[in-house]
């Protein structure tokens, strides 16, 4: 019940939004944009004959791909980054300068390097979840109180006894938020990265029904399906903060 109570605001303005999303149709006779009951009932007709459920099968398969492989390198560069010294200089500014490059710019050589088909768009994906996970892992390792390092060094535990019960636990709330930006971002891109795909995902959905017809309502209908997926993605991940071994950094 208290959770309905909380979510019940936000419910309301949704409700409201939609309403004069309609009024706004309607009163401009818009020949073009749809209403919201035409992006429902295009959205039942693609879920009726199974499209819908193809397409959003595979935009979570090439997500998913590319965030787990992202993660493999991220996490393990990150914690090597942030206890090596000289790695972390030399690598750094690399990873800085290439973090704000839009994965959109990486489209032509996506296609130079795997040609147009399945991994091209995982690797863009990829690329966008990466440096921001590499990045949070390393700070995350920089803030480990020194007195922890410390008093295992004083207790003469070996590095790989401090990296498994030290460092690891001690940056896993910094790897949690990173691992939550990177699949943030990772699902933000999914539209620009299927643009290169073969025929289907959500983002394919998108382009395709805009150049098939001006089928305005399957564009917002994806468009909405991408915003609502991409909220129960990062309330997945925010179960992971509610881990008892991650929780206890965070105040709540």
């Amino acid at each position: 019940m208290q959770k309905i109570k909380n979510a019940l605001p936000s419910i309301v303005l949704m409700a409201l939004l939609v309403a004069l999303w309609w009024v706004v149709v309607v009163h401009t006779d818009s020949l073009i944009f749809p209403t919201p009951h035409q992006v429902v009932t295009g959205t039942l007709e693609l879920a009726a004959d199974g499209t819908l459920w193809e397409h959003i099968g595979s935009s979570l398969f090439r997500v998913g791909t590319g965030f787990l492989v992202a993660v493999l390198v991220a996490i393990p560069m990150g914690l090597w980054m942030g206890r090596v010294d000289v790695v972390y200089r030399t690598l750094n500014p690399v990873f800085q300068i290439m973090r704000p490059i839009s994965p959109i710019a990486w489209i032509p050589l996506a296609i130079l390097w795997f040609g147009v088909g399945e991994v091209s768009p995982i690797f863009l994906i990829f690329i966008a979840a990466v440096f921001p996970m590499i990045v949070q892992t390393a700070s995350g390792v920089h803030t480990i109180e020194r007195r922890y390092l410390h008093a295992a060094e004083n207790f003469g535990v070996s590095r790989s006894t401090l990296f498994r019960q030290v460092i690891v636990p001690a940056v896993l709330p910094e790897i949690v938020v990173g691992m939550r930006i990177g699949l943030g971002v990772a699902w933000l891109v999914v539209v620009a990265a299927e643009m290169i795909a073969l025929h289907s995902g959500l983002g394919y959905l998108i382009i395709d029904s805009r150049n098939a017809g001006n089928r305005y309502d399957l564009v917002i209908a994806a468009m909405i399906i991408i915003g609502f997926i991409g909220l129960m993605l990062d309330g997945l991940m925010r179960l992971l903060e509610g881990l008892k071994s991650v929780r206890w950094r965070y105040g709540r």
